[in-house]
């Protein structure tokens, strides 16, 4: 949610919020301990649960201890197959159950004002969405054994949510006399402790905890009726709600199983259900924003995320827009396999603080021969490659990163906003004073184990049909497509490659280090050579070519090339001494600058260099293509292809035939304009506008109390700036280009950024409150260049990129775009995949 620029530029116009929030005096780094510890609760008392309540999922293999055991006796030799079960067992809790005490921050973000999981996982009439059309509206996925809740609950304090069925067993994670709850402020005195898994919501990867803060008073002033109807009542800062929601991994991962969907989208059983695919149907826009509202900028830059795709710095802001689609876990051994070749990254400092599997695996085991101190052979997670510090640290970031001990991450940054002042979550604080943390590194040991076990390929000939669907081996039309991949995408998308060819290209376990760029000209140079397609091709003609096989290097690959929208790579998250320091490697922080892209003017269109930064920038990882007839729309952000909110098995393939479309003849792509790619030519293409006149809204409940009474009086004269509901900053107008707003750098000098918002401020005092968008936009168009010249990312256009097989690469690549013949045997050849 990169709303920095907006929300300052509030703050700073109502008396320096933002400053009064930055300079709150808060506990310093080290010293504060979560909710758990406070309880003094240790990890051993929240260990991960080996109740295989969930074995219907991941096609079932949990049901067969001997096939489990099988499949990760290579990984944990001698494995038992009722050791193997329980762990994988406790590692699909850990992803689709454990929330990991982070109730606490998405409760904070609810009485800021921000959004209100609560809502998300109602049934009010007053929503315009419930249990009949959760997966239709929001793309969440409705919890087996639950019916929809039509009216309010006694049970759960009026509210309305589902309800468990009666003839279905009790949930074991709800038990808490097996799992007891923290008991910490109201929990176990005015309102039951619970579980520390807390209570099934009735959506997949949502769970309730009785609120600490619930004590007899907040219960006195607590009106259900008025939660749902009152926005006098909902907005306000000082509304304490009975529950907590607690976001687990699984709400971003847990989908339909492609190759058996649900008959009915809205009442899957488990059986229909995949953890790790990625939650590719979500509307994030929707989800965190319960009441739609376009002339709202904030649901205006939510609705930038298309579905399935989200702002992965959404908390810890690092002021870039940037929607990515939800990372698939796939084939986990191949990639670890691939790691082990080009994947070696040097750690130092507070990196070195990362789980690692020699920590816990026996002697004999190969996983321990990922990690040599002060080395690790790494996948790289993240889509710009920055999570490069394991396995297990990657899994333990992803749970800091939905809110696992928030009160030491919230110490480092503004949420939401990022800021100016920014510092490095420090592991060593989380070791030393999270017991929820404690638990959670014990636990994703089972999670890599789950996934090693599970996270197979869903392959279309497994859909009912399936065969009819796909060509068969020897057909003509599907070997001519494996000779394109071999000879066009492969370089990019195998782990298979010509070993004895390629190993000199990247030494030292990669070539990880300053000399990168040139490892990656050397390396792109030969694939191009008739030497190496030969090779290649040999490759993907044997029939085992797709046994074990990631379908990416993980190479990291300059946007210089690959000409997809930059904002991802100039990410700034993992650079050194920023919010993921510790989870990023020495080695990623020291990559070398790719050096210029070409970009668009927002307004204009028309094109202009950008000097990339360096410091690990400037890079994406290459997605795996296991499943590609599965996981459309394409690029990194969604933007290509037809979305259908079905997840059938039939539009799944009408999105995959539209999107591989679009990216082989990228003159069909969408857009209202044209714009010049690296090779001279142009497409149609899409920058993000808004699509109505629209203000940055803060309601009066939510605005400091010394604030609240200057509302009424300055609608009257103030009305650029006051709303009758509270701080209304605008209007923008429609047509906006939203991430020139969005993407203000904070970290630029203070004197530039105060020179672009008195300017501001002063054109949005000269737009008359009846004025026609025509004239807002000439006023807005006043301040155009000022944002620019500040913007983080000023690459706008999202649908760009992804040139190869196509006449859109420039000269200077040497390679023809491949003719219609070979661009339908190629996509015959993808769709098997």
């Amino acid at each position: 949610m990169k709303r920095g620029s907006l929300l300052v530029i509030v703050a700073m116009l109502v008396g320096g919020l933002v400053l009064l929030v930055a300079c709150e005096k808060k506990p310093k780094s080290g010293e504060v301990k979560d909710e758990a510890m406070l309880a003094g609760r240790d990890a051993a008392s929240l260990a991960g649960s080996d109740d295989d309540y969930l074995r219907d999922m991941d096609y079932g293999v949990t049901k067969d201890p001997e096939e489990v055991r099988r499949r990760l006796d290579p990984y944990v030799p001698g494995i038992t197959p009722e050791d193997a079960v329980n762990a994988v067992a406790r590692g699909r809790n850990n992803w689709n159950i454990w929330t990991a005490g982070n109730d606490k921050l998405w409760d904070k973000f609810a009485r800021d004002g921000i959004m209100d999981l609560l809502k998300t996982v109602s049934n009010h009439p007053s929503l315009g969405y419930s249990r009949d059309n959760r997966w239709y509206y929001l793309g969440l996925v409705n919890e087996p054994c639950f019916s929809k809740g039509t009216g309010p609950r006694e049970d759960r304090y009026g509210l309305w949510l589902d309800v468990r069925d009666p003839d279905c067993p009790p949930d074991p994670y709800e038990d808490k006399s097996k799992y007891p709850g923290v008991q910490y402020g109201a929990r176990g005195k005015n309102i039951d402790e619970g579980s520390y898994y807390g209570y099934a919501s009735g959506v997949l990867g949502l769970r309730l905890f009785p609120n600490p803060d619930f004590d007899e008073a907040a219960e006195k002033r607590w009106d259900p009726v008025a939660y749902y109807d009152d926005p006098g009542y909902y907005n306000s800062k000082d509304l304490i709600r009975p529950y907590r929601v607690g976001m687990s991994c699984g709400f971003c991962h847990i989908g339909p199983n492609p190759t058996n969907p649900p008959s009915d989208l809205e009442e899957p059983t488990y059986a229909n259900l995949n953890s790790n695919p990625g939650a590719q149907y979500f509307w994030i826009d929707r989800i965190f924003f319960w009441k739609q509202d376009e002339t709202n900028f904030v649901n205006q830059l939510l609705s930038t995320s298309r579905p399935g795709a989200l702002d992965t710095s959404l908390v810890s802001s690092d002021q870039i827009n940037n929607p990515r689609t939800m990372n698939a876990i796939y084939s986990l051994g191949a990639r670890l396999h691939n790691a082990s070749r080009w994947g070696k990254e040097e750690l130092t400092g507070g990196e070195l603080d990362n789980a690692q599997f020699n920590d816990w695996v026996p002697d004999a085991s190969p996983l321990k021969k990922y990690y040599e101190k002060p080395h690790i052979w790494t996948p790289r997670v993240l889509k710009d490659g920055a999570d490069s510090v394991g396995s297990l640290g990657a899994l333990n970031r992803v749970y800091v990163n939905i809110g696992l001990f928030s009160e030491e991450w919230l110490l480092h940054f503004i949420p939401l906003l990022g800021g100016p002042e920014i510092t490095a979550f420090p592991i060593s604080a989380a070791q030393k004073n999270s017991s929820y943390w404690q638990a959670n590194e014990i636990q994703t040991r089972d999670t890599a184990l789950f996934f090693l076990a599970t996270a197979e390929p869903d392959d279309l000939k497994k859909a009912p049909g399936g065969d009819a669907l796909v060509l068969a081996e020897d057909d003509p039309k599907m070997v001519r497509g494996k000779e394109v991949f071999a000879e066009r995408c492969a370089r990019c998308h195998s782990s298979k490659v010509p070993e004895e060819l390629v190993a000199d290209f990247f030494p030292d376990g990669g070539c990880v280090n300053e000399n990168y760029l040139t490892c990656w000209n050397d390396y792109w140079a030969y694939t191009k050579t008739d030497e190496y397609k030969a090779a290649m091709r040999e490759i993907v003609l044997d029939p085992d070519f797709r046994t074990d096989n990631f379908l990416s290097n993980e190479l990291r690959v300059p946007v210089t090339l690959a000409e997809t929208n930059a904002c991802s790579p100039l990410a700034t998250n993992a650079l050194r001494g920023d919010t993921w320091d510790n989870f990023s490697s020495t080695s990623y922080k020291s990559l070398p600058a790719v050096g210029t892209i070409q970009v668009h003017h927002p307004v204009t269109g028309e094109p202009y260099d950008y000097e990339m930064p360096g410091g690990g920038r400037g890079y994406t990882r290459p997605p795996s293509l296991i499943s590609l007839w599965s996981t459309a729309p394409y690029l990194l952000n969604n933007t290509v292809g037809d979305f259908y909110w079905t997840g059938t098995v039939e539009d799944r393939l009408k999105s995959f035939e539209d999107g591989i479309t679009k990216l082989l003849w990228p003159e069909k792509r969408l857009g209202d304009r044209e714009y010049v790619t690296r090779s001279g030519k142009k497409h149609p293409g899409v920058v993000d506008r808004t699509t109505a006149k629209s203000y940055l809204r803060l309601q009066t409940g939510y605005l400091p109390d010394f604030v609240q009474p200057l509302v009424g009086i300055g609608h009257r004269w103030f009305p650029w700036l006051f709303g009758e509901g509270g701080v209304q900053l605008g209007p923008i107008p429609e047509g906006a280009p939203i991430n020139l707003i969005s993407n203000l750098d904070l970290s630029s000098s203070k004197f530039e950024i105060a020179k672009v918002l008195r300017k501001i401020k002063k054109d949005l005092k000269a737009i008359p409150e009846d004025a026609s968008n025509d004239e807002i936009r000439a006023i807005f168009s006043d301040v155009v260049e000022p944002l620019l010249a500040l913007n983080k990312c000023p690459d706008f256009v999202v649908n760009r990129g992804h040139y190869y097989g196509t006449d859109y690469l420039p000269e200077s690549e040497g390679e023809p775009g491949l003719s219609d013949e070979d661009k339908w045997a190629l996509i015959e050849f993808l769709k098997s995949l």
